[in-house]
């Protein structure tokens, strides 16, 4: 896994050169991404190359550009979302998963959930697809009028096919638990979807 995450940053250019090691940058992204922090990856490693945690958080923002997919025909999706807090409020994360091969295809942040955020998000659900997907649903109302004003076709699932979604944010909730379930006092809107797009770039079965 770190020699080919490796290979891929070195492929498209993602770090710019500097003296700092490839092998422990990528290292050190591995590690946060299991949920140790910024400045404790940076202890763990500092006796083998010194770097700010500062390093490491914008390290971590750039793999955002790994999280970019080709339009292509996808049989049904998986879409669902979950609240995380930004100091006192609660914003949404939204994602939607490919049932073929359990790729998250499309993230979105909000400070609402209704069915236009719904609306907004299957469209950028969309432009990944070069047809019309079956949508697994939960039973979320502000997804009905969202999918009929689109046009799709959709299904209302608990168990079975989409549970890969449901997978999918054990896991994230799990590392966001580690903010105690907020997300640092500097955060915005614009930097925990960069943060959530790295995560999912990482997360995301297509490189390994």
């Amino acid at each position: 896994m770190l020699d080919r995450l490796v290979k891929i940053i070195m492929d498209r250019k993602i770090f710019c050169w500097d003296r700092k090691n490839l092998e422990i940058k990528v290292l050190a992204v591995l590690i946060y991404q299991v949920g140790i922090s910024y400045r404790k990856v940076r202890d763990l490693l500092e006796c083998i190359e010194p770097f700010s945690h500062e390093a490491l958080r914008k390290w971590y923002f750039r793999l955002k550009v790994l999280f970019v997919h080709k339009k292509k025909h996808r049989r049904a999706i998986a879409v669902d979302e979950t609240k995380v807090k930004l100091e006192n409020q609660w914003i949404y994360i939204w994602n939607a998963i490919d049932m073929d091969n359990r790729e998250v295809i499309a993230v979105h942040v909000s400070t609402t959930r209704t069915s236009l955020d719904a609306l907004y998000f299957l469209r950028k659900v969309l432009e990944c697809c070069e047809n019309e997907p079956l949508i697994l649903v939960d039973g979320g109302p502000w997804y009905r009028w969202a999918l009929q004003r689109l046009g799709l076709r959709y299904n209302h699932q608990t168990f079975g096919e989409r549970n890969a979604i449901e997978q999918w944010y054990s896991l994230f909730k799990a590392r966001v638990k580690r903010f105690w379930k907020r997300f640092p006092y500097h955060s915005s809107l614009e930097g925990i979807r960069t943060w959530t797009m790295a995560w999912c770039a990482i997360y995301n079965p297509c490189w390994r």
